[in-house]
């Protein structure tokens, strides 16, 4: 019997590799930062391929390609360059949702996905059950066409606008 299988066949000891989710699907940063330019020109800044898109509590960026740890690595850096707002880390993997709280670059643990979509906006809600696509929302911007110099004059203007306003 032992005849019929090739001498290099191994047999796992733990099957959860076998049936583990590939990675994620769609991963996207919910954030507190009120405007979609200055989301997305910090994330030009940290050389991270998003598309900015505004909502009513803040703006979302969803990443263009959320294989590996690009994610992981995404939240840690806009975290920490928008320091002093927590953002939430949403990523979706063969219809599993895991939402990870960020802040100051740090991983501070997951939250239970129903409670960050109750709260949420509506926009997120729908790219996530895939209803609408990141280019069917409004007032997306790109950060891979900004440049760091571009970027470094798009957030100076904003925070002058902000200053002003005050």
């Amino acid at each position: 019997m032992t005849e019929d299988f090739p001498d290099d066949l191994v047999i796992p000891d733990d099957l959860s590799s076998l049936t583990a989710p590939k990675g994620a699907e769609l991963a996207v940063l919910l954030t507190q930062v009120a405007d979609a330019e200055a989301l997305a020109a910090a994330c030009a800044l940290a050389e991270l391929d998003v598309d900015a898109v505004p909502t009513p509590v803040g703006a979302l960026a969803v990443l263009r390609d959320p294989s590996g740890d690009a994610p992981e690595k995404a939240a840690a850096a806009v975290s920490q360059l928008v320091s002093g707002a927590a953002l939430v880390l949403v990523t979706r993997a063969e219809g599993q949702l895991t939402c990870v709280r960020y802040d100051g670059g740090v991983a501070e643990g997951n939250l239970p996905p129903g409670l960050v979509l109750s709260g949420a906006p509506e926009a997120l809600e729908d790219l996530l059950t895939g209803q609408l696509s990141v280019a069917d929302l409004p007032g997306g911007i790109a950060s891979g066409g900004i440049g760091r110099f571009k970027a470094m004059r798009m957030l100076t203007g904003i925070a002058r606008k902000a200053k002003k306003s005050q």
